[in-house]
């Protein structure tokens, strides 16, 4: 099996990419690596080092499978922010567009934190391993997670909520703010814990905010509530903390239902 740390150890933006097996998502790449490997190739193609990582915005377009080429440019490179744009193109087709907000801390006298408290859960080694089933996707397999709250997928659940500590199996060597993508893409839809019976779900949008430059870490707290969902669409609402309790990663999925 591929880990993180060997795909991305051995990933070249300029040559073609054939996603494992193992990181596959049904017949589409699995859309945290996706969206990892366009964060990767602007890292690799800026023309000096970037400020870290602050917003990214990413459109899963169609399929991603087939062979993935990356196109990075240059859109603005400022004295404190730096915005690129990321294409991946499966076959010569649009997969994925992806549009990064690089940003260095500034002083200001402007401080304040609203955002969600971490929910008061136990650590990881207290939470019940969560196993694979005939339905799990093949890249959960690079993933260690424990349930610590919430509901599971397709439970009839009528607060359609997950809570989950998940690990990368390796990711050492990695930028920290790649493997918070990959990883923040790893629950399912948080709307597939109202589900009766399985049914086919896809990512549309996700937008990505980080409150603070990305640090590395080994377990993290995932949580992600669908906030609406109509019409064949869920919006959801996603946080990440690590292990100290600090909120790495805000974001907001559209996600495709089909039950």
């Amino acid at each position: 099996m591929s880990t993180l740390a060997h795909l991305i150890d051995r990933f070249d933006p300029a040559a073609g990419f054939d996603v494992p097996a193992s990181w596959r998502q049904g017949r589409t790449a699995f859309g945290g690596l996706s969206a990892a490997l366009a964060l990767q190739t602007a890292l690799r193609t800026a023309p000096s080092a970037l400020p870290p990582l602050k917003s990214a915005h990413i459109w899963f377009v169609g399929p991603a499978d087939a062979t993935l080429r990356f196109q990075a440019q240059v859109l603005r490179q400022g004295k404190s922010a730096t915005s690129i744009a990321v294409d991946c193109l499966a076959d010569g087709q649009a997969a994925l567009r992806a549009a990064l907000l690089f940003a260095q801390p500034r002083p200001s006298r402007i401080a304040h934190d609203f955002m969600p408290a971490r929910p008061t859960v136990g650590g990881p080694e207290a939470a019940a391993p969560i196993a694979a089933t005939e339905f799990t996707p093949a890249f959960f397999a690079n993933f260690e997670m424990r349930l610590a709250g919430g509901s599971l997928p397709v439970s009839a659940a009528s607060d359609p909520e997950l809570l989950v500590w998940a690990r990368h199996r390796d990711a050492r060597g990695v930028d920290p703010s790649v493997a918070l993508a990959a990883l923040g893409d790893c629950l399912p839809p948080a709307a597939m814990t109202a589900f009766s019976a399985p049914a086919p779900v896809s990512s549309m949008t996700w937008t990505l905010d980080f409150p603070q430059p990305a640090s590395a870490g080994d377990w993290f707290l995932m949580h992600s509530a669908s906030r609406h969902a109509e019409d064949g669409y869920s919006l959801q609402d996603m946080q990440i903390w690590d292990e100290a309790g600090r909120l790495v990663l805000s974001g907001r999925q559209t996600v495709a239902i089909y039950a």
